[in-house]
This record gives C-alpha cells, structure tokens and sequence, in this order.
C-alpha cells in the first residue's frame, strides 16, 4: 500500500565507524514494501547518511523536505546516527530567534539563502526551529562514544527526548560495551509531551550487525510476524519463540 501511495522520506543514518551502514537496513525497508525513492538520498542515490552531518544541517534539509512534500521525514539512527537524531531534536525544539537555523537544499548540499520556509499546511511562513517529526529512534546509541569522541554535550541529553518530535523508540542492546550499556542502560523518557518507548534488545545482539536486517525481509516466518507484529512491550518477542540470529544463520 505505501509502495502506492505518499510516504514520508526515512532518512537512515550510520554509525560513526561505518564497518556497516545502514544501506541494508534501507533495503529491508524497500523488501518490505516501502517506497524505494523515499529511502535514498536524491543527491547520490545512496540508502545511507553520514553521521557525521551537522545537526542544524539535517534539520534544515528536514524543512527542505516538508516544504516540497508536506511531510516530515522520519530519522532513524543507528549508533552515533541516533546520537545525531537527537541533537537534531534539540535544534527543532530549540525556537530562539537568535541563531535561525538556514533551510538545507539536500540536491545541491548547500544551504539556501534563507531561515523560514512556506508551510504546506498553514500556507504561512515559519521559521525552520519548530518543527514536529513525526517519528524518530535511535538504535544502540550510548554514552561511551559520547566520551571519547569529545561529544560532552551531549551527555545530559542522549536520554532526554524533547517534543520537537511525535513518537521515539530508543533500541538498547542490555549488554553492549561499545555503547557503554552493561545490563543497566538507563532508559529513554520524554521532558514533555512525546510519546517515548524504550525496548531492550537481548545481549546477544551485535552492536555493529544490528542494523543487517535483509535477511528478516526475505524469510517467509519473519515477513509474516514482521506484518503482524503489534508494539505491546518493551521485550520484543521473536516469531515462533525463535532468536532472529538465528535466523540469520539459517
């Protein structure tokens, strides 16, 4: 049905140390029917973003997008991708008129000569600090990388989700070193009125393979379940009481 339809543009971004992308992960959005053209960057064509792109620069290039298409794009980050997600929802949730943040033409990759952009609701100008996402997560995203790559504001923040988006699931693997989580990862909460879910994801997990997720697409079991699964707790289950790395193995 999306495949034929408007849907909102997901922009995927990486980790810091991409040894794996989040281009996989794009296809299996594809595999499960979304549209192919809203998940690749129109620049390049490719299904995987930086995370090192300036925060006030995607959320630019987010108001570039609802502009043209009456919808917010949907961000979904995986390692400091997810890290760069919500510093972006600090930038949107942050209206001051002192440092307007410039739209991001992301055709060109230049920012364009202006601050405010014609809302396709409203009709009006706004300002691009304001905006709503839709829906926005974060997968595997700790503190510990915060540390060491110097990114200490962020640190008071990473668990905190602000209102500049609707719905945001934060994915913790329980047992995961390179995010710093050791069995006790501190949970996401929202500071207002956005609906925030945390789910642990269990200790077997791979930190780095998490987002190889092709394979889920194209198992008929997992297609099946994939389809009629229902967020219900912060525990996914698995289809048939079976491990999705084991999944993968077979």
């Amino acid at each position: 049905v999306l495949a034929r339809g408007p849907a909102p543009r997901i922009i995927n971004l990486q980790g810091s140390v991409a040894f794996i992308t989040m281009r996989e992960f794009a296809q299996f959005l594809v595999a499960m029917g979304y549209p192919e053209e809203q998940v690749r960057n129109p620049k390049d064509g490719s299904f995987s973003y930086s995370s090192f792109v300036p925060s006030e620069q995607l959320a630019g290039m987010l108001a570039w997008y609802y502009e043209r298409d009456g919808m917010v794009p949907m961000l979904i980050g995986h390692s400091q991708g997810g890290m760069i997600v919500i510093k972006t929802l600090y930038d949107l949730a942050d209206v001051s008129p002192e440092h307007p943040i410039p739209v991001w033409n992301p055709l060109t990759d230049q920012a364009e000569a202006r601050t405010t952009l014609q809302d396709p609701v409203s009709g009006r100008r706004r300002p691009v600090r304001g905006l709503r996402v839709p829906y926005a997560t974060a997968i595997a995203t700790g503190k510990l990388f915060r540390v060491l790559l110097g990114q200490w504001d962020m640190l008071g923040k990473l668990r905190a989700i602000p209102d500049s988006v609707e719905e945001f699931t934060g994915f913790l693997i329980e047992w995961d070193p390179l995010a710093g989580t050791f069995g006790n990862a501190e949970p996401y909460h929202a500071t207002g009125s956005a609906r925030v879910r945390t789910v642990a994801l269990p200790a077997d997990y791979s930190h780095i393979g998490v987002p190889v997720t092709l394979h889920l697409a194209r198992n008929r079991a997992t297609r099946r379940w994939i389809n009629a699964y229902k967020p219900t707790s912060d525990r996914p289950a698995t289809p048939g009481g079976v491990r999705l790395a084991q999944l993968h193995a077979d």
